[in-house]
């Protein structure tokens, strides 16, 4: 050997040598077939033109880095030649693995294969070839090497699970043969020596290899699920199954899918638990008493009784006896009871779900003639009241009530009530109206008892939204209510809060709807009080069915008479009006005296109820001589209002045909002057139109009293306290500002009342007497007449206990308006006529127009006396009472009527 190689020899390290041996070929890196192929065809390009290859013993060796200096030329390559080449710098060398190669004696190494005579430009690119060939080999050496693995552990899992398998029914195959060879041998016996030897071991034996079958039988019944459920996904049928199906492309293991299953179906089917319950139980009788069998002498029908005893009784099993018995009884009787356990869970669970239902009111309500409230509001109070009364008559009636609240709230809040239903019950349900599923609680499908037709009526109360919302709501309502498919029998009373919303529920319920706009209600009878005081009573005691209230009923007798002999017929009602029959049932109020009633034309009157007034015979009356006073004609007024309402552009508009021309009217609120002009423009009133009265704009706030202060409080003929817009969605807060704007008010006017000039009163009562009481409550103490917009009734009767002297009106008129159109749908049709502008209207007249001072008169004279006015007196109030008298008792008898009382008559617009 050269000199050159034996220096290569000496910077070898020790392990290694250039020569070939087998212990340096094994140590060499193994290639993959595709490689070696690729590194004999490189090595062929390389051969020089004599055709010499690179010899074996100088195999190259990659190399990583380059370096561009002259020094590490060597290490610009990514190869290094043998030493008898040239010098190299000295780098350890890769360890050599033993090459999958069939021949021993050829050198392998990892990455590219070339000759020394190579060139030089193809060097890069043959080791990042050698580098991507070292990554693909070893990533499909690891795949191939796992795949092996597994292949070789689920092979010898599915071999053992199968010899397991085969093994209980060979076994049972090889015992009875066995047996079989067992009796050949005793019948052998029998013929030839004794026959009484196996008389008796060869039945037991028999009957020893059935049991130890059971015995297996059982044994492989309880494992076998167990080691199913934990190789579940290694089963190949099974995996394949599981890969065909996929959820965003991720394998679900099936063990995880069963599991989801019977979660699902025992969320799904509420029977599902007890079924599961009953088949454990079969299945531990079933298998308990198997076991018995095998490890006892009992018969298998005794078997499966005392396993049913050990699961009904874990005591039973205390008489056992013998270690596999026991063993088996114990096993039954701890299954019992953990059946047992489930068992009384469940029914626990059932009870409590069924007792937390009721509680919440997640039961079904089953009535007939029923009336169904839907939602909530603070007018429920008033109309559960009024309800209750007129329910009285007919020993009571139910009321059911479905909001969006607790059931227990619900009955706590109407407990708070204090008031006596007399009959009357009250069945709370929590659920939402706009939800089908909770309105057939209330009206179950038509093979229960009661459907939805049963419901004589269904009131819609407007939630504490805003007014948009509350109508939109409403009509959702309305809309799942016409939807029902067995119909309705009843009418549907709807609380609108926007008069502009209440054409679009009347076109989706059609017929079947009534509308009461509580907003326009109030603020009409608001308008009315303020111009007449004493109405607001009035009209309480004729919308409450505490007193007298409307009645609309047929009455055939009275075919054919005139409606002036009509309006005397009745000694406990007083007819208003007739429903006409011709007219498709039109109801026209205060007709003419010769209007003749016909078949089917019914009578409008206003009784205490429906069965207290029948007719009877004509009395005699006296028309005699009275004074024909004219009414006085009107004046101009001046009014304030404080606050900012909704409709507050309805109001104007009602003024404007009620006042007199060069009426003022005062609008003192927080809303900037702008924003007034722009809000009653788009509500749909033209200032520029309004002929009666004058808008005066003041900007403040009615709580602060300096800025009211700076009002001539001490001028205005009347004060309307409205409640403001942005708190009409708080009662409390709403009617705490009223009330406080009501003391701010009389306490100012209170010290202003020594300026004020006696002469400047209001001239519009001139055609009253002085000492009418109508006077006397508006000119006490000199003061103007204030109506308060109070809400709750609560705050009402504060200000009653107080002795503020004004009258204030509240929702429990709407309420009562609820209440009235509820029992009888027709009445809205006169309650529209006597709150809108034009048409008949309910007034209060002094009695100056109708008698003389001190004479002497029935009810019935007086009656006749205002039908010369186009007037039906209803009712009167003297001088000295405290409230009027409507629909009066004892018409007929006569008595001494003062010029200071007065009456209350519909009469017709003027």
């Amino acid at each position: 050997m050269s000199k050159s190689n034996e220096e290569e020899e000496d910077s070898l390290p020790p392990n290694q040598s250039t020569k070939p041996s087998s212990s340096s070929s094994s140590q060499r890196p193994p290639l993959l077939t595709k490689s070696k192929t690729l590194t004999e065809l490189r090595t062929t390009a390389a051969a020089g033109p004599g055709g010499a290859e690179t010899n074996p013993l100088f195999s190259t060796v990659r190399r990583i880095k380059t370096l561009p200096t002259s020094a590490s030329y060597f290490s610009d390559r990514d190869y290094v030649c043998p030493s008898f080449l040239g010098a190299y710098p000295n780098r350890t060398r890769v360890q050599h693995v033993k090459p999958r190669s069939a021949n021993p004696d050829r050198p392998t190494v990892v990455g590219d294969v070339k000759s020394a005579a190579s060139p030089e430009n193809s060097m890069d690119s043959d080791s990042e070839t050698g580098k991507l060939l070292v990554s693909s080999a070893s990533l499909v050496s690891q795949q191939g090497a796992r795949r092996t693995r597994g292949f070789n552990h689920s092979l010898i899992l599915y071999l053992l699970s199968f010899t397991c398998i085969l093994s209980v029914p060979y076994a049972a195959y090889l015992q009875n043969r066995v047996a079989k060879f067992q009796e050949e041998k005793s019948n052998l016996c029998c013929l030839c020596v004794d026959n009484h030897i196996f008389n008796g071991s060869t039945p037991h034996f028999g009957n020893a290899n059935i049991r130890t079958v059971a015995l297996y039988t059982v044994v492989f019944t309880i494992f076998m699920p167990f080691m199913f459920y934990k190789y579940l996904d290694r089963l190949p049928p099974i995996k394949r199954l599981s890969k065909s199906t996929k959820i965003n492309k991720e394998e679900v293991p099936l063990k995880k899918r069963v599991a989801y299953m019977v979660d699902v179906c025992f969320s799904i089917y509420p029977y599902a638990k007890l079924l599961a319950l009953f088949f454990a139980t079969i299945f531990l009788i079933g298998f308990g008493g198997l076991a018995l069998y095998a490890v006892s002498e009992s018969s298998f029908t005794e078997a499966l009784w005392l396993a049913w005893t050990f699961v009904a009784d874990s005591g039973n099993h205390a008489d056992r006896v013998g270690t596999g018995p026991r063993i088996v009884s114990v096993s039954i009787s701890s299954g019992g009871m953990l059946i047992f356990a489930m068992m009384l869970g469940l029914i626990s669970d059932a009870i409590s779900e069924k007792m937390d239902s009721l509680r919440k009111g997640k039961s079904e309500v089953i009535e007939r003639d029923h009336i169904l409230i839907l939602g909530w509001s603070d007018k429920l109070g008033s109309l559960l009241k009024q309800l209750a009364i007129a329910n009285k008559s007919i020993g009571g009636g139910v009321i059911v009530v479905l909001a969006e609240r607790d059931k227990e709230e619900m009955e706590i809040d109407i407990g708070k009530l204090e008031f006596d239903f007399m009959g009357t019950s009250v069945i709370c349900r929590s659920g939402s109206p706009l939800i089908l599923a909770d309105l057939k609680k209330i009206f179950p499908p038509p093979y229960s008892q009661v459907s939805v037709s049963k419901a004589r009526a269904i009131i819609v109360l407007a939630s504490h939204e805003n007014a948009d919302q509350s109508d939109a709501r409403a009509l959702r309502v309305v809309l799942s209510l016409t939807g029902v498919k067995e119909g309705l029998r009843g009418h549907v009373v709807v609380e609108m809060s926007d008069i502009d919303n209440e054409p679009l529920v009347k076109l989706v319920g059609g017929d079947l709807i009534e509308t009461v706009v509580a907003h326009d209600v109030i603020g009409r009878l608001m308008i009315k009080c303020a111009l007449q005081p004493g109405l607001a009573q009035i009209w309480e005691d004729i919308l409450g069915f505490e007193n007298a209230e409307f009645y609309i009923k047929r009455w055939p007798e009275l075919d054919g008479l005139r409606f002036k002999d009509v309006l005397i017929s009745f000694p406990d009602a007083i007819p208003c009006g007739i429903k006409v029959a011709a007219e498709g049932g039109k109801i026209d109020i205060n007709p003419d005296d010769d209007y003749e009633l016909k078949e089917g034309d019914e009578v409008l009157v206003i009784a205490e109820d429906d069965d207290t007034y029948a007719p009877d015979h004509l009395p005699e009356v006296r028309k005699g001589l009275f004074p024909k006073t004219a009414d006085p004609p009107k004046y101009p007024e001046k009014i304030l209002f404080c606050g900012w309402r909704r409709d507050i552009d309805d109001m104007i508009m009602v003024l404007e045909a009620f006042l007199a021309p060069g009426s003022q009217l005062w609008m003192f609120n927080e809303v900037p002057e702008k924003e007034r002009e722009k809000k009653l423009t788009d509500g749909g009133l033209d200032v520029s139109r309004l002929e009666n009265i004058k808008l005066v704009h003041r900007e403040g706030n009615a709580v602060i009293r300096r800025h009211l202060d700076n009002l001539p409080l001490e001028t205005f003929d009347s004060i309307l306290i409205l409640a403001d817009e942005s708190l009409e969605d708080s009662v409390v807060q709403a009617d705490s500002r009223s009330l406080a704007t009501l003391l701010l008010i009389r306490d100012i006017q209170s010290k202003r009342l020594p300026h004020k000039d006696t002469k400047s009163t209001t001239l519009r009562l001139s055609g009253f007497c002085h000492s009418s009481w109508i006077r006397e409550m508006q000119q006490a103490s000199d003061k103007s007449i204030i109506i308060s917009e109070i809400l709750d009734s609560r705050t009402r009767n504060l200000v009653s206990v107080s002795r503020i002297s004004d009258y204030v009106l509240s929702n429990e008129l709407v309420s009562m308006a609820l209440a009235m159109v509820a029992e009888d749908k027709q009445i809205n049709r006169v309650l529209e006529e006597l709150f809108a502008e034009e048409g008949n209207e309910m007034c209060i007249k002094p009695a100056e127009f109708y008698l003389f001072d001190q004479e002497e008169l029935c009810f019935y004279d007086i009656m006749i006396r205002g039908r010369q006015r186009q007037e039906i007196v209803i009712g009167y109030r003297t001088a000295n009472a405290e409230c009027a008298i409507i629909n009066p008792p004892q018409k007929s008898e006569p008595r001494k009527w003062a010029i200071d009382d007065a009456f209350v008559v519909i009469s017709s617009g003027e």
